[in-house]
């Protein structure tokens, strides 16, 4: 895997069986490395370079949780726009999918340059790629990624940290609230390289008159020990 680009690492995941598991719990765990430990320390790396960061949240402050984040300033490192500019084709389908389930009439482009000119025309020009990073009793609030009035419909994170040595605790959390009924909690482990594919704000819920929306928040649970960083792929820019 290693001389492999990551666009046809992306190409070879199991896509059919990702959109099934997005509809049916509005999450997918690509079940295997994305990135190889080398980029992972490599993109770790570059937490430590301001220069590649247009700003930085101590989440503390705001009550978010207790950790920082930093989002990456333009342009973009080449593995992280890599993976963003090749990921978007696949989830724009099922995104638009989605939609015309829920009888909206958005309708979302097939290519990434293209939504980013939308996001640009709504004055949403700063993007939005970030890496994360909890030490021990770190955790994140339940949240959803907002940023403005265009939102694409999926997400993508992928973990730099190999749990059982770099870190321990620090579950990736997603919860759905649904009407007039309890709420679901999905508790996600992943390995070092490993992505998670999941819903920005809400999924499509079969009822029985057709499908409505099921509000999904995500966060993360308290790391135990050790430093734990992701990368969080966020396809819409902000304002």
């Amino acid at each position: 895997m290693s001389g492999m680009p990551i666009s046809r690492r992306i190409e070879e995941l199991p896509w059919n069986k990702l959109e099934e598991s997005l509809w049916s719990r509005g999450y997918a765990q690509s079940g295997e490395p994305v990135l190889t430990a080398a980029q992972c320390v490599s993109l770790k790396g570059l937490y430590s370079q301001p220069s590649r960061f247009r700003s930085r949240v101590e989440m503390e402050r705001f009550r978010f949780g207790v950790g920082d984040y930093q989002y990456f300033a333009d342009p973009l490192p080449e593995l992280v726009q890599s993976l963003r500019t090749h990921l978007y084709p696949y989830l724009a389908p099922i995104a638009n999918r989605w939609i015309e389930a829920l009888g909206l009439p958005e309708r979302f482009p097939l290519k990434l340059s293209e939504l980013a000119a939308r996001c640009r025309k709504a004055g949403q020009k700063k993007p939005t790629p970030l890496m994360l990073h909890y030490e021990a009793g770190g955790y994140n609030c339940l949240h959803q990624d907002i940023y403005g009035q265009l939102v694409f419909p999926f997400q993508a994170l992928l973990f730099l940290s190999k749990p059982d040595r770099d870190y321990s605790g620090g579950e990736f959390l997603l919860v759905e609230q649904r009407p007039r009924a309890q709420s679901i909690a999905e508790v996600i482990r992943a390995e070092q390289g490993e992505m998670v594919i999941f819903t920005t704000r809400y999924r499509p819920l079969k009822g029985a008159r057709g499908y409505y929306r099921g509000n999904v928040k995500h966060g993360v649970s308290r790391v135990k020990s050790g430093a734990r960083y992701t990368l969080g792929i966020i396809f819409h820019d902000a304002q």
